[in-house]
């Protein structure tokens, strides 16, 4: 599967957390993440990651627009709904696409973990069948 990892600033250590905790499954399957959140992940695990750019500079919209090709599964975006984000739309739209294409998305450390469970399971496993380009 094709997963992508994003986190807030305030949020990057707890997806470092979740990927160090939860690399022996991570390992399994195809890594996305924008800029710095990549770079961080990189830093502190053996985990593959093909990078794009940060959020802000348009790292957000590039995995939509993976979404909208049909090449991604799954997002994993720790939040921060405390802090402004200044690329806040580019967030929402993000947010909107997985929803229009029915794309497991996790906003915080529960539901990524309830995610990866299934993933461990095979409950995902529908995801394989629709065809990647």
């Amino acid at each position: 599967m094709n997963i992508a990892l994003i986190a807030h600033d305030k949020k990057k250590e707890d997806l470092i957390k979740f990927a160090q905790a939860y690399e022996y499954c991570l390992v399994n399957h195809q890594l996305f993440a924008t800029g710095t959140t990549g770079k961080r992940i990189s830093e502190n695990t053996k985990l593959k990651i093909t990078r794009f750019q940060s959020g802000p500079l348009g790292g957000d919209q590039q995995i939509g627009s993976m979404i909208a090709e049909n090449k991604m599964d799954m997002i994993i975006f720790f939040r921060d709904p405390l802090t402004a984000q200044p690329h806040e739309p580019d967030v929402t739209a993000l947010l909107r696409l997985c929803d229009v294409y029915a794309i497991p998305l996790a906003t915080n450390m529960g539901t990524a973990e309830l995610l990866i469970r299934g993933l461990e399971r095979g409950d995902l496993k529908w995801r394989e069948y629709i065809q990647h380009d």
